[in-house]
């Protein structure tokens, strides 16, 4: 089934590229479309694709039926839209975080002939999205509030980045700044929403469901989110690079990481010392003290724990929700970020 689907998914990938390069209110020429043909196939297939294919496991575990190939069609078109998003937003990151490797290659914006190019890339890519959203769900009763939907996540999610890098401004690099409920905001609103509510609100909308009344699948697709980033901090600190895709910079970049808030509740005031020194700097060297502190604090234990019991309770809660297709929707999400390795 799920090769199966896979298959199909870049099928669509195809069809909705060709849309895009051949969109009649532009004047395209072989170079330009020769451009957004090869900066499309470069950021947007790339990645595991699990916002995008989560769209239509939702959805088919709402109907709780077989889909039609119109339905499998729409709701792998509304995946890509979630794809075009994550391109979008990674585009621009690597930019402005100065990155060097994403998904295994060399950065967008690190290629040659692109550069700043990148940063109108980034634009057209989210420009892509109302283009695939007006063809295929101009007719749909759902339309306006897909249109909302997307136009709400994306200024969730640009807010939370907001918030993100200028927690760390450079030349302002105050650990006493960082906390919990500081690092649950940022990624709240940069991850959460556009990563784990947003494929599920896709389904709901296209099963015909009001999102107004499904703020409780809101609530723990949100805490989700927070989890997910929660091992993505921890695994660009401990993960290997060959498996993660990319070297991580958390340290480097002085970013607001759940290791470095948990190192500053355990740490005491030698432990405190080292990490203002050391946090945010480029050498390996102040690296390699984070990392060797981040050891002797057990944070590999500490995350262990968070990670049990935050399943724990994202459990309990998806069980209270009335809907066992709902419950299935929800319990599935967690399922494939449960104990990820990458």
């Amino acid at each position: 089934m799920s090769i199966d689907l896979k298959s199909k998914f870049l099928q669509v990938y195809d069809s909705l590229k060709s849309d895009l390069i051949h969109d009649p209110a532009f004047e395209f020429d072989d170079d330009s479309r020769n451009w957004v043909e090869r900066m499309l196939d470069y950021n947007v297939p790339g990645g595991k694709l699990n916002r995008g294919l989560s769209v239509v496991d939702s959805y088919k575990l709402l109907k709780e039926e077989e889909l039609t190939e119109d339905e499998v069609f729409l709701a792998c078109t509304l995946g890509w839209c979630i794809e075009w998003l994550q391109a979008y937003f990674l585009v621009l990151d690597d930019i402005m975080d100065e990155s060097h490797t994403r998904r295994g290659q060399p950065c967008w914006f690190r290629l040659p002939k692109v550069g700043m190019i990148a940063v109108n890339d980034g634009v057209v890519l989210r420009n892509h999205i109302p283009r695939i959203l007006k063809k295929y769900f101009r007719g749909k009763a759902y339309y306006a509030d897909l249109l909302d939907l997307f136009n709400e996540v994306e200024f969730q999610t640009a807010s939370g980045q907001m918030i993100d890098l200028i927690t760390t401004l450079v030349g302002q690099k105050e650990l006493s700044k960082y906390s919990l409920s500081t690092h649950r905001r940022i990624v709240q609103f940069k991850t959460a929403y556009y990563s784990f509510y947003l494929p599920v609100a896709c389904a709901l909308l296209m099963f015909g469901e009001n999102l107004d009344d499904h703020v409780q699948v809101k609530d723990v697709l949100v805490e989700m989110g927070t989890y997910f980033q929660v091992q993505d901090d921890y695994l660009d600190c401990f993960g290997a690079p060959e498996v993660i895709g990319k070297i991580g910079t958390d340290i480097e970049d002085f970013k607001c990481s759940w290791l470095v808030v948990k190192a500053l509740e355990l740490a005491n005031e030698q432990q405190k010392k080292l990490l203002n020194e050391n946090y945010g700097r480029k050498d390996q060297a102040s690296v390699a003290k984070v990392k060797e502190l981040y050891h002797t604090l057990n944070l590999q234990g500490v995350f262990e724990d968070y990670e049990n019991k935050s399943h724990e309770k994202i459990i309990k809660s998806i069980e209270t929700h009335p809907s066992k297709a709902v419950q299935e929707v929800l319990k599935s999400f967690l399922g494939k970020i449960y104990k990820r390795q990458k």
